[in-house]
């Protein structure tokens, strides 16, 4: 069995009143359900298509 790609979504590159340094690493799947819920409940974002599209142009493959 192939193993999933895994991608990163970090948030020490896109600055924040709060300087959040949280890195979430996983599959895209996995990442952009932590993410998401992460940027409502810590940034106050709308839970919104446009927002986990955003999130999903963010994700950099896991070095």
């Amino acid at each position: 069995m192939a193993k999933a790609k895994r991608v990163v979504a970090d948030c020490r590159r896109f600055p924040s009143e709060k300087n959040c340094s949280l890195t979430i690493a996983g599959t895209e799947k996995e990442v952009l359900e932590v993410a998401e819920w992460h940027a409502v409940k810590s940034h106050g974002h709308k839970k919104s298509p446009e927002l986990r599209k955003a999130i999903r142009g963010m994700l950099e493959p896991e070095k």
